[in-house]
């Protein structure tokens, strides 16, 4: 389904070029139109994103590396929440998209007890559906936090999300997804035995914040925002949010070129390198494909 395009193999000699010329005007009025099959599966991989600039970013590594390789690529970002890119996922729409571990395992097993970032990750690799394949982990980590005003958590004593218990009038943002995940509303009650009330805030979640609209926000740990803005994550003791490492899914008839690749990418970025890459979007304001270049120029994987 996928193939590699060697550069140094597209050389044909002045023989086998008349003879696929020859053929071509056989089966064309234009004898330079290659004969194709509208059947014919593609050989692009098919690389998909979440509507989250981080995702995107990363999705564009893994772009830019498969093609320095000489694969064929296609770029399908921005899709959605996973109930819309995980069915293309399965259906063989996508072949590769970046995931992050905890929320992927809880999406496909919300039943599931792990919570560190191995042991998350082992479990993932057991529930991925037929047909797909969960790559190596990365290092960089992009998961759910709660997070404070530096004031609010004074003012409180807040420390950890335990420290909320004792507080009266909390109103979470986030998502409007967040509503219903497990470790939304009701996981902080069931958990931690704090009461909040819900506001749908989206992109908005730390303006919302800053702004006192809500107090609680439910913001990505490598969200630059968080240190420009001197904002309190607030410590998960009892494991509320799972790990969530970077993590590629892929179909499982990707290429073992094409994995090995992948692979390196994501053994090369780390949480650091990660929360560095979203400030170039954030504040820098550059493209995803110019940050990604920048980046695998950098690490050795494109000249």
């Amino acid at each position: 389904m996928f193939a590699a395009r060697n550069k140094g193999r597209l050389a044909m000699t002045a023989a086998a070029v008349g003879a696929a010329l020859a053929l071509a005007g056989c089966a064309s009025g234009d004898p330079l139109a290659p004969e194709t099959d509208p059947d014919a599966p593609s050989e692009a991989i098919v690389i998909g994103s979440q509507a989250y600039y981080s995702n995107e970013i990363i999705a564009e590594l893994y772009a830019q590396a498969l093609e320095e390789a000489g694969f064929t690529v296609d770029r399908n970002y921005q899709i959605g929440q996973r109930d819309a890119y995980i069915p293309a996922l399965e259906a063989g729409e996508v072949d590769l998209f970046p995931e992050y571990t905890g929320n992927l395992l809880q999406f496909w097993n919300p039943d599931t007890t792990a919570t560190q970032s191995d042991e998350v990750y082992a479990e993932l690799v057991t529930v991925v559906p037929e047909g797909l394949q969960a790559l190596d982990q990365s290092p960089a980590t992009d998961q759910d936090s709660y997070n404070v005003t530096a004031e609010f958590a004074e003012a409180n004593g807040l420390e950890s999300i335990a420290d909320l218990a004792g507080v009266d009038g909390l109103v979470l943002g986030g998502a409007p997804e967040l509503e219903e995940r497990p470790y939304g509303p009701s996981g902080l009650a069931e958990v931690y035995g704090v009461t909040v009330d819900f506001e749908a805030t989206g992109d908005t979640t730390v303006e919302s914040l800053l702004e006192g609209i809500v107090n609680i926000a439910n913001v990505y740990s490598a969200d630059p925002r968080i240190g420009q803005n001197g904002l309190v994550t607030l410590a998960d003791p009892e494991g509320l949010f799972l790990a969530s490492n970077v993590v590629p899914i892929a179909s499982a008839d990707l290429p073992a070129e094409a994995v090995d690749i992948v692979n390196a990418v994501s053994a090369a970025l780390t949480p650091e390198g990660l929360v560095a890459l979203n400030v170039q979007s954030t504040v820098d304001e550059l493209g995803y494909a110019e940050i990604a270049t920048q980046w695998l120029t950098e690490n050795g994987f494109i000249s």
